[in-house]
């Protein structure tokens, strides 16, 4: 249950009282979702400034911590986490036989509520296990406290600077009075050296706790700093960030910790690197530099004051045609320089294309990009918009980009994909077997050198396609001629 539905306030949107009071600020806040199991912060609501209780508006997590801790729904929420997803508590790891020596090795620590036993920026030798009580992880940014996470019974805390070396991240206060085992570095790494599953766990769940969309700490990384999370990935977590020697804003994608340990993602992590960055081409996201540090790899790259494509549909629905051919002629320019160096990206849609007002478009992530004349030996890439020769394992080559651009060219401009989507299993199959309906179908006004360029793209068979990005450029280019000058991306942004 979330706050609002055990006290009743009525205080959630769409409430009862909700209209006359305002919106309660724990009720409406999604940056907590998933944290307590519970919708949005609902679960969270003592760590939300402005909450309603008893009768009156409350004031910081600080100011109401007293308060809160002799509520009947925090005391609930309490009992309820100390057994539950027992899938991130420490303690699962040392109740078996072993528990009683590790424990004994232990240092005991006793905290009273309120008390802060981690600072942020500090690096330490020291983690602790939660015995008895709970604590609340705070992050300082820009002179403000932000609450981010809640942990009690069970779980570890402050284990980022013994794994990885890095600073901590975050203060922790004891939110209740707590007994707290301390586990140093050393006992740290003779205990993952007889229990290797312990480190695997860790580097998961630092991994998990860096992927927050509350406000995170700065962090430095070589000359680099990183200032927020703007992007999550199956790999990766994406920062903004500035280059402090050139005072320059900077995309930094840092390898979740947990995958760092599998050699074939770390390859895959570094392949991507060195393959954007032997290509200069304006249409092409720029690579600057690596660096490996706290037991990861980190890319740095330039950064682009953009929209997603994929989020662009999203807000538009469709792309007018003047705008749709301005960006498939930059996404082919982009395309035709990296087959030229040998390479196909094997991975392109709107999720990896980001459009910039009147600056180039440019191509992201190059993660699954491979020689031209590969065989596909995996299902790697968007199955919304792999060709048939990927599904099918066949081999891999620049038309493969070629059906992928159609693909997101028919969605740009009917604002679906062609086939239906329901089931995976029956849409790689029509994909394989049928040719894509025609676009003009659904957009009957749709210029036709751009519905040819839409149905040959993504012809079923490589042969029948495009043969390279050269040839579907001069199909593209009389639709430039014909929407002459007008500013069509003024209709985008």
């Amino acid at each position: 249950m979330n706050c609002w539905e055990y006290m009743k306030c009525g205080r959630e949107p769409g409430g009862n009282n909700a209209k006359e009071l305002g919106i309660c600020p724990a009720s409406n806040d999604g940056s907590y979702d998933g944290i307590h199991s519970g919708k949005n912060a609902g679960r969270f609501c003592w760590a939300v400034a402005g909450t309603f209780c008893g009768g009156k508006v409350q004031g910081s997590f600080a100011e109401k911590r007293a308060s809160c801790i002799s509520c009947e729904f925090f005391q609930k929420v309490q009992t309820e986490e100390g057994i539950a997803d027992l899938r991130t508590k420490f303690l699962r790891f040392v109740n078996r036989g072993t528990a009683a020596p590790f424990l004994s090795n232990l240092t005991y620590r006793h905290m009273k509520a309120g008390e802060r036993f981690i600072t942020q920026g500090e690096v330490s030798d020291t983690a602790f296990i939660i015995q008895r009580g709970s604590c609340l992880v705070i992050v300082e940014k820009d002179g403000e406290l932000h609450p981010v996470r809640h942990l009690g019974e069970g779980d570890i805390v402050g284990e980022l600077t013994i794994l990885t070396g890095e600073p901590q991240n975050a203060h922790v206060e004891a939110q209740t009075d707590m007994d707290l085992w301390v586990l140093n570095k050393a006992q740290f790494e003779d205990t993952t050296r007889e229990e290797p599953e312990l480190l695997d766990f860790l580097t998961e769940l630092v991994a998990n706790r860096f992927d927050s969309r509350r406000p995170t700490a700065d962090r430095v990384i070589g000359k680099y700093i990183a200032t927020e999370i703007i992007g999550r990935g199956g790999y990766s977590i994406v920062f903004k960030g500035i280059d402090s020697g050139l005072n320059m804003p900077v995309v930094i994608k840092m390898m979740r910790h947990d995958l760092a340990l599998e050699p074939d993602f770390l390859n895959d992590f570094l392949n991507e690197a060195k393959t954007i960055a032997s290509l200069n081409h304006e249409n092409i996201i720029k690579v600057y530099d690596i660096e490996k540090r706290f037991k990861t790899v980190f890319i740095i790259e330039e950064y682009v004051d953009g929209e997603v494509l994929k989020e662009m549909l999203k807000r538009l629905k469709t792309i007018p045609p003047a705008a749709a051919v301005e960006f498939l002629i930059q996404i082919c320019a982009g395309l035709l320089y990296a087959h030229q160096h040998g390479i196909i990206h094997r991975d392109i849609n709107p999720a990896n294309i980001i459009v910039q007002p009147y600056r180039p478009l440019k191509i992201l992530d190059f993660g699954l990009a491979c020689p031209i004349g590969a065989k596909a030996l995996d299902l790697s890439g968007t199955v919304f918009y792999m060709a048939p020769e990927q599904i099918n394992a066949k081999t891999v080559d620049q038309r493969t980009d070629i059906y992928s651009l159609g693909i997101s060219a028919y969605e740009m401009l009917t604002g679906k994909r062609p086939f239906p989507e329901e089931n995976i299993d029956a849409l790689m199959d029509i994909r394989c077997k049928e040719e894509i309906p025609d676009p003009a179908a659904i957009v009957p006004d749709l210029p036709e050198e751009l519905r040819g360029f839409v149905l040959k793209a993504c012809r079923r068979r490589p042969e029948k396609r495009y043969q390279d990005v050269g040839e579907a450029l001069k199909d593209l280019q009389p639709l430039v001629a014909r929407f002459g000058s007008k500013n069509c991306l003024s209709e985008c942004f």
